[in-house]
């Protein structure tokens, strides 16, 4: 007979919450959030990810794990916030081959990315379930009060700014389910950057009191800019040729003549980027730039903000790309 909830509990996830004192080594009902410091507020936010549908049935448990951890934090950083622990909800099937060697795993993705990011478990729920593999992720994390980042404060003249590289993660999906074909090289970097994505978490407390607007990139470029056109009653324009893109996508990009357009369209409107996407005043470029560089990590202009409504994504000869709407994630 395999180990009980509370078994599992004891030896994959007790360990997880060593060191955070309101966890209470996960023995009581819930967990205590110590007061935020220096007038700080707490920052909420969860994500659910159910195999088949955020991450492939046969990706290695310690990915999964990480993925769902990062996804998370990715939030709390599109907010400002710094991250402080998270609680966890596991569905495990009751067929699962091997689930102890699953949840080993799990847990030791979980604890790589603890370390990393200096958090820990709070406490959870772990249940079977007749369905695929279904987790949920509860992060919490703290920002000066009155400076979180909100989708709705974006003013027209604002710059538009993006991390990292755009696309990636949606070509490596195409990749590790066989529908794209490329290098091997190419393949491996792809498929990394769909199966773990890097949370901008230094990034995104530097930019309070810089930025106007901001979230992170997960249901596509295209969307989610969307998202904040609509919230701060704004039209944002993106030049498409300023979208940055790692060499990877550039060449399957350039590789997709004759159908140049629709390998760029999958790439603005693909999912699971978790880059930020914010907006800043032109004033504030220098000190941008200042921050993301101590944080490690690129930032690109890729637009403006503009009187209007909606996205308008524009190609190098200034007219509109058109289809781009239809893109991005829609989980129903």
């Amino acid at each position: 007979m395999g180990l009980g909830e509370f078994e599992r509990i004891d030896r994959f996830f007790a360990p997880l919450s060593q060191g955070a004192g309101g966890a209470f080594g996960l023995t009581d009902d819930a967990a205590l959030l110590p007061e935020a410091a220096d007038g700080s507020a707490w920052v909420v936010t969860v994500d659910a990810l159910v195999a088949g549908v955020h991450f492939l049935p046969d990706d290695p448990p310690d990915l999964v794990a990480r993925k769902a951890l990062r996804v998370n934090l990715s939030d709390l950083a599109a907010m400002g916030a710094v991250p402080y622990g998270y609680t966890l909800a596991l569905a495990l099937p009751k067929g699962l081959p091997d689930p102890e060697s699953w949840l080993e795993g799990f847990a030791r993705g979980l604890r790589a990315d603890q370390d990393r990011y200096g958090i820990h478990l709070l406490g959870g729920d772990s249940v079977s379930t007749p369905g695929p593999v279904t987790l949920s992720i509860t992060a919490f994390g703290s920002v000066a009060r009155g400076g979180e980042l909100r989708r709705s404060g974006a003013s027209v003249g604002d710059d538009l700014w993006v991390s990292g590289t755009i696309g990636d993660a949606a070509l490596g999906l195409g990749v590790l389910q066989g529908t794209l074909r490329v290098s091997a090289a190419d393949a491996e970097i792809l498929a990394d950057r769909y199966r773990l994505p890097e949370p901008r978490v230094a990034l995104g407390p530097a930019l309070v009191g810089l930025a106007t607007a901001g979230l992170d990139v997960s249901d596509g470029l295209v969307q989610d800019a969307g998202h904040i056109a609509e919230r701060s009653g704004v039209a944002l324009r993106i030049e498409a040729a300023a979208v940055p893109l790692s060499p990877a996508v550039r060449r399957c990009i350039d590789s997709s003549d004759p159908l140049r357009h629709d390998a760029l369209s999958g790439v603005l409107t693909g999912g699971d980027d978790y880059e930020l996407l914010f907006a800043a005043p032109p004033a504030s470029r220098d000190r941008v730039s200042e921050a993301a560089a101590a944080a490690g990590v690129q930032v690109t202009r890729i637009g403006r903000v503009e009187d209007g409504r909606g996205v308008r994504v524009m190609a190098e000869d200034g007219r509109p790309l058109q289809g781009l709407e239809r893109g991005g994630w829609n989980h129903f």
